[in-house]
């Protein structure tokens, strides 16, 4: 698993990498029914993440997680909720102070509001050891402020999963006018059911998580958008949600990292966007990728070529002659001369169908003039 940042061209501002980590309590207190290895593996994943996402060079981390009914159950239950406090009181093992980024914190609410949403924040609200543990695990200690962004998972009526997606848009969005570089670490999943008679037994829906977890393996973050609240529940991937809002903030990316680990009570599956790519260059792994501006030329004379027997005609007879009725430029000529499919499609990156159009056209001609 390679953890190194490539050298490709970094987005300057926005959500400039992320993760999607898993935080069972598990993985802290270690106890007798977990296996030390896996804990170890676990733990190694996750700092080897933390570990690329700082090469990043960030200014501002956020970690989107759940409550888990020790707040905001009964008196109100916000669906988004940003900390906007300067530290934070931390729960169980990660009882004590952490601090809190919360200029940043006012600075993305009030952003948010011109985007149409309407987030709440705390100044006061202490926060779990679903934020604690991924933070810490990556590699961040309690002095390094953490920007925390509570979602509602579990309390009906939660926000739902493509409002989960939308916010995450516009937190990428906010970030971008505010000229902040940041991280987003998703903390939750996957499927597992807290306080249910399902926890235990029997377990994990496998079967749901291998497929969310290969489809986003494959850059296809969109995948969870196929699933409705129900699906969520149904599975045991209320905290997908978390994921969810990751997955607008980040588009359409393959991640560089991805882990996938079993368990009786909880999948632990994690994802690293360690390097982020350029639209541009997600654009080349396209088999249908957008016409270059400097081959519009060389792709009008292969449309011509394509649509104009009598093009063809003249093409076949005199090449040069036909060439020299297009402006091209001099690493076209030799390729459309001699008709190179893979340099026209590939090098050049003319639309595969224009050169194979043309081919085909120059072939039927060919055939006809024969006969």
């Amino acid at each position: 698993m390679n953890i190194s940042a490539q050298a490709r061209p970094q987005q300057r501002y926005g959500i400039v990498g992320g993760a999607a980590v898993p935080h069972a309590p598990q993985l802290l207190s270690a106890p007798k029914t977990e296996s030390p290895e896996q804990i170890a593996r676990v733990r190694q994943a996750m700092h080897s993440i933390g570990e690329a996402l700082r090469a990043l060079e960030p200014d501002l981390i956020i970690v989107i997680s759940n409550e888990h009914g020790n707040q905001f159950i009964l008196d109100s239950v916000p669906a988004f909720t940003f900390h906007c406090g300067d530290r934070a009181q931390g729960q169980e093992q990660h009882h004590g102070s952490w601090a809190m980024d919360g200029e940043a914190g006012y600075a993305v609410v009030r952003a948010l509001q011109e985007e149409g949403f309407d987030p709440a924040f705390s100044l006061s609200a202490e926060i779990g050891t679903s934020f604690t543990i991924p933070f810490e695990f990556m590699g961040w200690d309690r002095e390094t402020p953490m920007l925390a962004l509570f979602v509602n998972a579990y309390v009906p009526p939660q926000p739902p999963p493509e409002r989960c997606f939308e916010f995450g848009k516009a937190l990428n969005r906010v970030l971008v006018r505010l000229g902040r570089r940041a991280v987003l670490i998703a903390s939750g999943g996957l499927s597992h059911y807290p306080g249910t008679a399902r926890y235990a037994d029997p377990g994990p829906d496998l079967e749901f998580d291998k497929a969310v977890f290969e489809a986003m393996s494959q850059g296809n973050l969109r995948r969870l958008l196929a699933f409705d609240a129900a699906d969520l529940d149904r599975s045991g991937n209320v905290e997908a949600r978390s994921w969810l809002m990751l997955a607008g903030a980040l588009g359409e990316a393959k991640p560089d990292q991805a882990v996938f680990e079993e368990n009786w009570h909880h999948t632990y599956a994690m994802l690293g966007w360690t390097t982020r790519s350029t639209a541009q260059e997600r654009e080349r792994t396209l088999w249908y990728p957008q016409t270059p501006p400097h081959r519009i030329e060389l792709s009008r004379a292969l449309h011509t070529l394509r649509t104009d027997t009598k093009a063809c005609e003249r093409f076949i007879g005199d090449p040069d002659s036909f060439i020299r009725g297009f402006q091209l430029e001099p690493d076209e000529i030799d390729p459309l001369k001699k008709l190179d499919e893979p340099v026209l499609r590939d090098t050049l990156g003319v639309h595969p169908l224009l050169v194979a159009g043309a081919l085909r056209r120059i072939h039927i001609t060919r055939q006809q003039s024969d006969a």
